[in-house]
């Protein structure tokens, strides 16, 4: 959906519409939830289905937060090792 609610709709190359895919969250929308989640976990006004509805889903986006940074970590081994000779210089600032 779009910010007005609406539906985002793809159209195939056989003309057939499709619902588009949302993208996936980024590393910081998934850190601020599992932040705000483990917040309200620590307030211990939750009961203990709620407790374990947020506990699973804790787990899921520290799973997926894992992803992400595994996933950034292996690009800048590829990065890295594309320039094997490349030594690391000290950086410079302009001020």
């Amino acid at each position: 959906m779009d910010i007005s609610g609406r539906l985002l709709i793809s159209q195939t190359s056989d003309g057939v519409q499709v619902p588009r895919k949302k993208p996936p969250p980024s590393f910081e929308d998934l850190l601020s939830e599992l932040e705000t989640l483990v917040e309200t976990m620590e307030e211990g006004e939750l009961s203990l289905e709620e407790s374990l509805k947020s506990f699973e889903r804790g787990i899921e986006l520290t799973r997926n937060c894992q992803q992400v940074l595994k996933d950034a970590e292996q690009k800048v081994q590829i990065l890295v090792g594309k320039d094997k000779g490349a030594e690391p210089e000290p950086f410079q600032g302009n001020g």
